[in-house]
């Protein structure tokens, strides 16, 4: 076998491990899954690396083991194993051309047939329009400052990596919105979605799965940084739009992290973030831009029609909120539930995303059920202790002040706090109802009334 060859099979192999549970068992699964006609055989290759590490390693460490490791080395050395083309790394598989177009019988969609009506259609001229699409990906060079189009922040995590937050600046934002509100909110979405979607919400995608006896949860990694420029164009070919204006439209929509934004990253530099860099130094989806949310249910389509289906024909019922994937069923899903997240971690990772096993969960009807923070046990409902801490809150501004529970220096607490209660009310009107009350106790006065 070629030397290309052979690092291509590591870096799937590593990929295919990353995606699927770690057990000596799930691993020799995936490693079969990866051969088509002839067995590929390393003795012993799943038990070394599993009694390597303990836990789940990442994946830049999985591939530096088996890239020493000598019994895989002399696998390969006596054969030439035929792989599968789905087999790659969630960070660096290309996304598969050809799936089967939207449908969008009785939707009129912008005709922008050229580089100047799409610059007409946003009101400047080409020349601005290609500086702001950046096709070149030239921006991050820039030095901090104006002429960057991007702004970056990162909030840590208490339980996790800090998350990363890529605002689009004022002009390049109204882009997008006009992108949003004139292309991408008219294309429909998979009926399974409830994230970002004009009469969903995190209640709607809650009543689902009330007073069902198994609730299944599970997380994508990294849910916008893993749609690259190349599936967001591919949404805007499938559109209609020619060559160059997909390109354009792609370009306004996705971007590069510069690497001093990386460099700023909170946490220690250890080597475990390969994935997260390699994600976000290529160009990506950006969280903070007001077409990211569209576009990565556009670009989920797949993985959606695949895991309804997966749900079905297990008598289960599936939705998903964003990176949220929820399934709810019978006593029956619960006895299959491992090798139910397989399936569900194996096509997660043919469509290029990948699970975070850590945060799986399978909930009974005997203990707390929730989905995206709503408790689904009987009806929609909040948790005790956030109803009891907002309580607490709101009633200690009544007697002390707002600026006594202000501890984070928000900017406009007085708007932070009525979304808290405007949040717990849509979830449980009578609950939000007390809380409401409490709210319009406050005195602003001496706060500004806005702080």
């Amino acid at each position: 076998m070629p030397s290309l060859d052979r690092s291509r099979f590591v870096y799937s192999l590593a990929g295919e491990w990353i995606a699927s549970e770690w057990t000596v068992g799930a691993m020799k699964s995936a490693l079969r899954r990866m051969t088509i006609d002839q067995p590929f055989r390393a003795p012993r290759l799943a038990e070394r690396v599993h009694s390597t590490f303990a836990a789940q390693p990442h994946f830049n460490q999985l591939v530096a083991f088996l890239r020493t490791d000598a019994g895989l080395a002399r696998a390969l050395a006596r054969a030439d194993v035929p792989m599968r083309r789905s087999t790659r790394s969630p960070a660096l598989r290309r996304p598969t051309m050809g799936e089967p177009p939207l449908r969008l019988a009785g939707i009129t969609l912008p005709k922008l047939v050229t580089e100047t009506a799409l610059a007409e259609w946003f009101g400047i001229g080409t020349q601005k329009l290609r500086w702001r699409a950046d096709p070149a990906g030239r921006n991050r060079k820039h030095a901090p400052g104006p002429m960057r189009t991007y702004r970056y922040r990162w909030i840590p995590r208490r339980n996790g990596p800090p998350r990363l937050l890529e605002i689009p600046k004022a002009v390049l934002k109204q882009m997008q919105r006009k992108i949003l509100s004139e292309i991408l909110n008219l294309v429909p979405v998979h009926q399974a979605v409830h994230g970002f979607r004009a009469g969903r919400s995190i209640v709607t995608n809650a009543q689902i799965h009330c007073g069902k006896p198994t609730v299944l949860r599970f997380d994508l990694i990294d849910f916008f940084p893993s749609i690259s420029s190349a599936r967001v164009f591919r949404i805007f070919r499938t559109l209609g739009y020619p060559t160059g204006v997909a390109q354009l439209l792609m370009g306004l929509c996705t971007t590069r992290l510069p690497a001093d934004a990386w460099d700023a990253r909170p946490g220690a530099r250890d080597g475990s973030d390969f994935l997260a860099r390699q994600r976000l130094v290529g160009r990506h989806l950006p969280q903070g831009a007001p077409t990211s949310p569209a576009l990565a249910n556009l670009a989920a389509a797949r993985l959606d029609r695949r895991l309804a289906g997966l749900a079905a024909a297990a008598g289960a019922t599936y939705t998903r909120y964003a990176d949220d994937l929820t399934f709810s069923g019978g006593t029956e899903l619960a006895r299959s539930y491992k090798r139910f997240e397989t399936h569900v971690a194996v096509i997660a990772h043919e469509e290029g995303f990948a699970l975070n096993h850590r945060k799986s969960r399978m909930m009974r009807a005997g203990v707390r059920q929730h989905v995206a923070g709503v408790v689904v046990n009987i009806l929609p409902n909040i948790t005790r202790s956030e109803f009891d801490r907002m309580n607490a809150i709101l009633t200690n501004c009544v007697r002390r002040g707002p600026q006594s529970q202000n501890r984070n220096q928000l900017a406009d607490f007085r708007a932070h706090l009525a979304g808290k209660v405007a949040h717990i009310a849509s979830i449980h009107p009578a609950r939000g109802g007390k809380l409401r009350s409490l709210f319009q106790q406050i005195s602003w006065a001496s706060e500004g009334g806005n702080s």
